[in-house]
């Protein structure tokens, strides 16, 4: 902490040159401070060290369990003790969906088992299972062009792979399989389904994931599971050489009674505009395969550990920092949708807002929605940022899941664009551990984030204009 500190303070003390005579816009005072962060975000482990403790005493935390909410008390501890303020849990419902039983095997011509797992909001076989003739499609778009009614008592496979690329695009071409397999397969009469899972990887890991949004409507469809990737291959092999295949599906999955969940939310008051507030966010649930290491345990040690950077400043930002840790965010952005609806009055306040919700991967592309007079201002932060390999992106970021209302409602975002090269390798399934993270990547992250805050906080800039 004395190291950190000694960073901080001699930043104030950087000489005129680090500051850039076309960035008119960052005094060099308010330059030379945003670099300072960047160094001292290079020598702080307080991100590793966050999610090594949420994963290792934690574990996974799906939406509306006892461990999520282990996760908000590990929160407000560790917010607590790092100094911040205002530190909440701001409390909401969320359905509670829980795994049962989930297994499947080719019952014939070729008996043997299948690695699979439920999708969120699946319906249960019973304890019993059912049992079907596979139908495969090639894509979704192909399964929704079947008639009414025309598989009655089979068992669809929508066979449709995810295409692997650095800033994670192939997944939202993917996802929607995964979402509307079973309410189509209920359409035509199926008794159950199957997907590839929603990855890129080849290992014998099935992915899950949230069909329908519990806000839209829990529950409906067939039971529905996710095949890992080898064992998708299997099946179309078995499918090719016999031409036809009866597999045998039980999932046993509960739809429980609306259980507790919760946003966490902490503060750095602004010195002077603190009802103007600069948002970081990622998500504190995880699914329940793996220990939600990067999927988001990352994105939370991430903005928690940069925001304390700022705190540890000699003076706070000229606007307040606000960091929330959403809950529900893999159930369908419950909490986000939650926050949205609890600060509906001040978000005409928030001025920007960036989320960390793709893994633990180097940042390479800065992005930003913002007005037109902005963009003067978001070209000088990311001339802060290019000495961490950040390059400009698009005026078009979503800014990540849980600032879609957010963003909705007009709020400014950006975008802090990871290498997500092998992200949906380990997206969702058991891989999703600790031991993924690389460290220094981890670093460089916090060093973004930090920056990025520091500046959107310091300026005077509008960023809606």
């Amino acid at each position: 902490m004395r190291l950190l500190s000694a960073i901080l303070a001699c930043s104030f003390l950087l000489p005129a040159p680090f500051a850039r005579a076309d960035d008119p816009l960052l005094p060099p005072q308010v330059r030379a401070t945003a670099d300072g962060l960047i160094a001292a975000a290079r020598g702080d482990a307080l991100a590793m060290e966050l999610v090594t403790s949420l994963t290792t005493e934690v574990g996974p935390r799906l939406a509306g369990t006892a461990q999520e909410a282990r996760a908000r008390d590990w929160a407000v501890a560790q917010l607590t003790d790092l100094g911040f303020a205002n530190v909440r849990v701001e409390p909401f419902e969320v359905p509670l969906w829980v795994r049962g039983d989930e297994r499947a095997e080719i019952v014939e011509p070729f008996p043997q088992p299948l690695a699979v797992t439920a999708l969120g909001g699946s319906t249960s076989t019973g304890p019993g299972g059912v049992a079907g003739e596979v139908v495969a499609f090639p894509s979704l778009a192909a399964l929704q062009a079947a008639p009414d009614g025309s598989l009655a008592g089979r068992i669809v496979f929508v066979d449709e792979p995810m295409t692997r690329t650095q800033d994670g695009s192939g997944y939202g071409v993917a996802v929607a399989k995964r979402r509307a397999t079973a309410y189509e397969a209920e359409r035509l009469g199926a008794v159950g389904a199957l997907i590839r899972s929603v990855g890129t990887d080849s290992h014998r890991f099935p992915h899950t994931g949230q069909m329908r949004r519990l806000t839209e409507g829990a529950g409906g469809g067939v039971p529905t599971a996710a095949l890992s990737a080898p064992d998708a291959d299997q099946l179309r092999r078995a499918l090719a050489r016999a031409g036809s295949v009866t597999v045998r599906l039980v999932l046993t999955p509960q739809l429980l009674p609306p259980s507790r969940s919760g946003n966490v939310v902490a503060e750095i008051p602004g010195r002077e505009a603190p009802g103007e507030i600069v948002l970081a966010g990622a998500h504190l649930d995880a699914w329940d395969l793996g220990t939600g290491a990067v999927d988001d345990g990352a994105g939370v040690g991430i903005v928690v550990a940069a925001a304390r950077l700022l705190k540890a400043l000699p003076e706070a930002p000229r606007r307040t920092v606000r960091v929330v840790l959403f809950g529900a965010e893999e159930v369908g952005l419950v909490g986000a949708k939650a926050y949205a609806e609890r600060h509906a009055e001040a978000l005409d306040r928030h001025v920007i807002a960036a989320e960390s919700d793709f893994g633990a991967g180097r940042i390479w592309r800065f992005d930003t929605a913002v007005g037109p007079e902005a963009l003067a201002t978001t070209a000088a932060i990311r001339n802060v940022l290019h000495p961490l390999g950040i390059g400009p992106g698009s005026n078009t970021a979503s800014g990540g899941p849980d600032l879609k209302y957010l963003r909705e409602a007009g709020v400014p975002v950006v975008g802090l664009i990871q290498n997500g090269w092998d992200y949906f390798d380990l997206h969702h399934t058991p891989d999703d551990t600790l031991d993924k993270i690389e460290p220094a990547a981890l670093a460089q992250n916090v060093a973004a984030y930090a920056a990025f805050l520091y500046l959107a906080a310091e300026v005077e800039t509008d960023f809606r204009n």
